[in-house]
C-alpha cells in the first residue's frame, strides 16, 4: 500500500490565478500605470495629445488610473472576503481590466474619436466594478456595506464631468470637477482606512485594543457628503467647514488608534501615516477654501499632494503589499525591497512638496520626487509581480 503524496500547487505562472481575484491584474495595472505615467509627465510631456492638455492628463491619470483602480482592486477582493462571494473573476476580471487598458491606449493615443473610446472604456470599467461589487454585497445582506459600490459608482459619475470639462477646455471647470472626485475617493480612503487601519493593527500587535469609534465615523461619512454636495451646488467656500471638520476627525481617529504602540512595524506606521496625511490635507483645502492659506499652501496643488501622495499613494504603497501578502498566503513580514519602497514612497512625497515653493530648485526637487516614485513602484512591481501571477501558496 503506498501512501499519497499532497498536492503541492503549481508555481509556473496561471492564467486562472491571475484572474481569480481583483487585486492581482489591478494591483499590477494600476502599479504599473503609476510608474510610467509619472515618467511620461515629467520626462516625456510631448506624449500627452488634446484634447488633454499635459496637467489635466496627470491630475486624471494619477487619480482615476492609478489611485481608483487600485480601490477597484481592493475592494472586489475584500467583498469577495466580507461576503464569501467573489464578485469578479476569470471572463468578467479580464474584461474589466481590458476596458482599463483600452482607456489608457485610447487617452494617449489623441483626438476626439480615441479620447471618446478611452472614455466610454473607463466608465464602463468603473460601472462593472460597481454593480459587481453591489451584486454580492446585496445577495449576502451586508448592509453595512451598501454604501462602498456606490461610491464606485460616484467616481465614474465624477469621472464623467471631469472628461467633460476636459472637452471644453475650461482650466477652472477641471480643477472642480478634479476636487469633487478626489473628494469621493477622500471618503473611500477614510471609510475603508478606518476599518481595516485598526484591525490590521489589533492583529499584529499584542494587548493592542482600539475602539471602533462609529458614532465619528458616521460623522465623518455625513461631513463628507455635505462637502461634496456644496461642491456640486458651486458654493465652493462653504466647503471649508465640512472639510475641515472630516480632517480633524481623521488626526483625532488616528492618535485614539494608538500610534506609539505600532512604531515597531513599518507595516502598520505607512498606514497610518497615509491616513493622517489625507486628514490633515483636507484641513489645507478647507484653509485654501476659506481664504486662510499662506504662501505655497494658497496654491491648489498643495493640498492635492498632501492627499493624493502623502495621504492615498503612502496608504496604497502600504496596502498593496500587506493585502498582497495575506491574500497570497505569504507570511506578513516585510524584505528589504519593500520596507525600501516605503522610504522612497515618503521622500517623493516630501521632494514633490518641497518643489511647491518658488525656488530655482523646482525641475530639480520635481525630477527627485518623480524619481523616487519611479523607484517605489518599480520596486513593488519587481517584488510583487512573480507572486500575482502565480497561484496562491
Amino acid at each position: 500500500m503506498t501512501t499519497a503524496t499532497p498536492a503541492v500547487p503549481s508555481r509556473t505562472p496561471d492564467m486562472s490565478a491571475f484572474l481569480s481575484l481583483g487585486f492581482r491584474p489591478l494591483y499590477l495595472a494600476g502599479c504599473l500605470w503609476a510608474l510610467v505615467s509619472v515618467g511620461i509627465w515629467v520626462f516625456q510631456p510631448t506624449l500627452i495629445r488634446a484634447p488633454f492638455d499635459g496637467l489635466s492628463w496627470h491630475a486624471h491619470e494619477m487619480l482615476w488610473a492609478f489611485i481608483a483602480t487600485i480601490a477597484v482592486g481592493f475592494l472586489l477582493t475584500a467583498s469577495a472576503t466580507w461576503t464569501k462571494i467573489n464578485p469578479l473573476k476569470g471572463s468578467g476580471l479580464a474584461v474589466a481590466a481590458l476596458l482599463w487598458a483600452v482607456a489608457r491606449v485610447g487617452y494617449l493615443a489623441g483626438g476626439n474619436s480615441a479620447f471618446m473610446v478611452g472614455a466610454v472604456a473607463e466608465t464602463a470599467f468603473f460601472v462593472l466594478a460597481g454593480v459587481a461589487v453591489l451584486r454580492v454585497v446585496i445577495k449576502a445582506g451586508s448592509r453595512r456595506n451598501y454604501g462602498l459600490p456606490l461610491m464606485l459608482l460616484g467616481l465614474a459619475g465624477f469621472n464623467v464631468l471631469f472628461l467633460q470639462a476636459v472637452k471644453t477646455g475650461d482650466y477652472n471647470l477641471v480643477i472642480e470637477q478634479f476636487n469633487l472626485g478626489m473628494l469621493c475617493m477622500a471618503l473611500i480612503v477614510l471609510l475603508i482606512g478606518r476599518r481595516v487601519v485598526p484591525f490590521f493593527a489589533m492583529r499584529r500587535t499584542a494587548n493592542l485594543t482600539i475602539p471602533m469609534q462609529v458614532r465619528s465615523g458616521h460623522i465623518q461619512l455625513g461631513l463628507t457628503v455635505l462637502a461634496i454636495a456644496l461642491g456640486l451646488a458651486g458654493l465652493h467656500k462653504a466647503m471649508a467647514v465640512p472639510l475641515a471638520l472630516t480632517g480633524l476627525i481623521s488626526l483625532w481617529q488616528t492618535l485614539r488608534w494608538k500610534p506609539l504602540a505600532i512604531l515597531h512595524n513599518p507595516m502598520l506606521w505607512i498606514l497610518y501615516l497615509g491616513y493622517a496625511a489625507t486628514g490633515l490635507g483636507l484641513i489645507v483645502a478647507a484653509c485654501q477654501l476659506a481664504g486662510l492659506s499662506q504662501g505655497a499652501f494658497t496654491r491648489a496643488a498643495a493640498h492635492v499632494h498632501i492627499i493624493g501622495m502623502g495621504g492615498f499613494s503612502v496608504l496604497i504603497i502600504g496596502m498593496v503589499t500587506r493585502t498582497s501578502l495575506g491574500h497570497l498566503g505569504r507570511p506578513l513580514a516585510l524584505d528589504s525591497s519593500m520596507l525600501v519602497s516605503y522610504y522612497f514612497m515618503i521622500a517623493a512625497v516630501a521632494f514633490r512638496v518641497a518643489a511647491l515653493w518658488p525656488t530655482g530648485y523646482y525641475q530639480s526637487l520635481l525630477h527627485a520626487a518623480a524619481l523616487a516614485w519611479i523607484v517605489s513602484m518599480g520596486l513593488y512591481l519587481w517584488r510583487f509581480v512573480p507572486m500575482l501571477i502565480r497561484p496562491r501558496v
